[in-house]
């Protein structure tokens, strides 16, 4: 307890968190951003320290598994956008899990609707009736467009995209895929060969996927024209397949790959020929649904689009894993040829968590704070753009932001190295973030759904003091 008790006081006294003259003075001195006041006391921590867990970590589990800064964090606490490590110190968290805790950290009313559920089902099985798993599966066809009405629950959005390309290969009867460059779907098997990034790819047997060009903005060949990418999807028909395929998947905002937005146009002219060719449209939205682009409740409907089947998982359940396919009764009915079973795809206490999500989003008109926090918060990092050289490209929508670092603006040199002495300082005054793309050179900003005016300026303001100092 003493060791608890240490903890919490230095930290209280490194963020201010009480009157101390001179921390004030020693942080004006160094000319700190101050972080937002925030009305949450930590609770005491007895746990291991950071280097034991990373023992145990390094002993015990997958070597497989990073980690980011040279002193990895030990995370024992969240509240709403705020993380605690174990001396209690506060953390602005921008990237909420890999854009996946969109409510807030531990938000009472998701908390309340696990707990509830845990004391009195914790777990049953489908072939039993239940009402939490059909009352929060009514409740997300509601947010779906057109006839989207048939939900399948999964636990991960790798499953989710898993089950997504098998029911499109049996739906047509084609084997053929075709997914984006750049884009990730997900680490096992059939989407492993979807996912286009070398980084994240096995030499395992992947077959029938087929790679269009990445409508990018930024970096691609066309530019913003997305017409000009989609006739690329038409010469992999044209020339790749039988003139038949069973479907396309892309996001509408690449997470892993960098907050890319594909180019304007791109999708409709897709869709067109996808179906033209026999296939489904399959929306990826494990990242960039449930709010987080502001503008809309799912990324596709930025583009003008309504997919066959949409996969959603991350921010369905605000930390919870669960993931879901949602398609048409018509679509649906081929997984009754066999049968179809995930054992704790619909666990009530996930479901629980679901439907508590939707009615936070709603009640707390989290879509619309996506929309004005994010275009205020963007707009604050376009002006920064204006002052660092190193900042290439400010892009995304809503919540969903991306800074690209270069070293070159011309050539867009990947600034690999300054993007990691950036987020060491980040971290140091208070900001987590995550980092994505290709090259690793792009801060991938995800925060919770509740960020304010106030974090977001906190935000760039760290920012900028850790650039200046490169």
């Amino acid at each position: 307890m003493r060791r608890a008790v240490s903890r919490r006081m230095i930290a209280q006294a490194a963020e201010a968190a009480i009157p101390c003259e001179s921390a004030a003075a020693a942080a004006a001195a160094a000319n700190v951003p101050k972080m937002p006041p925030f009305d949450h006391r930590p609770l005491p921590y007895e746990g291991p320290a950071a280097a034991e867990i990373l023992r145990k970590r390094a002993e015990f589990l997958s070597p497989s598994l990073f980690h980011f800064y040279k002193n990895p964090l030990n995370i024992v606490e969240g509240k709403m956008q705020y993380l605690y490590d174990e001396n209690g110190r506060r953390y602005l968290d921008a990237f909420a899990g890999i854009a996946t805790v969109c409510c807030g950290h531990c938000h009472p009313e998701v908390i309340e609707a696990i707990t509830d559920q845990t004391k009195r089902l914790q777990h049953s099985t489908v072939v039993y009736l239940n009402h939490v798993i059909t009352d929060f599966a009514e409740a997300l066809a509601s947010k779906m467009p057109g006839n989207l009405k048939v939900v399948f629950f999964t636990n991960s959005g790798t499953e989710a995209n898993e089950l997504a390309m098998m029911i499109a290969r049996l739906y047509t009867g084609c084997h053929d895929v075709i997914s984006l460059r750049n884009s990730y779907h997900g680490n096992a098997a059939g989407t492993m060969g979807a996912t286009a990034q070398s980084n994240w790819k096995f030499n395992i047997i992947q077959s029938g996927v087929h790679h269009a060009q990445n409508p990018d903005p930024y970096r691609g060949i066309f530019g913003s024209d997305g017409e000009k990418y989609a006739r690329d999807v038409e010469e992999i028909i044209d020339f790749g397949t039988s003139g038949h395929v069973a479907g396309f998947i892309s996001e509408a905002i690449q997470g892993v790959g960098g907050i890319v937005e594909l180019a304007p146009g791109y999708l409709p002219a897709v869709y067109k020929s996808i179906r033209k060719a026999g296939g489904l449209c399959i929306a990826d939205e494990v990242q960039s649904g449930f709010a987080r682009p502001g503008s809309h409740f799912w990324g596709f409907e930025a583009h003008g689009v309504v997919p066959d089947i949409v996969t959603m998982a991350k921010g369905i359940g605000n930390g919870i894993p669960l993931g879901a396919v949602v398609t048409t009764r018509e679509i649906a009915n081929v997984l009754t040829r066999r049968s179809y079973f995930n054992t704790f795809g619909g666990n009530p206490v996930c479901t629980a968590a679901g439907l508590a999500v939707l009615r936070v989003l709603e009640r707390e008109k989290l879509q619309e704070n996506a929309f004005v926090v994010g275009n205020y918060l963007k707009n604050r990092l376009k002006h920064l753009q204006e002052k660092h050289s190193i900042i290439g490209d400010v892009r995304g929508r809503g919540l969903m932001l991306g800074v690209e670092l270069v070293t070159d603006r011309e050539l867009k040199t990947p600034a690999k190295t300054e993007i990691l002495h950036v987020m060491e300082q980040m971290k140091e005054m208070g900001v987590l973030v995550g980092k994505g793309g290709y090259y690793g050179n792009v801060f991938r900003i995800t925060p919770p759904l509740c960020f304010t005016k106030e974090d977001s300026d906190f935000f760039v303001d760290v920012m900028d003091t850790a650039l200046a100092k490169l």
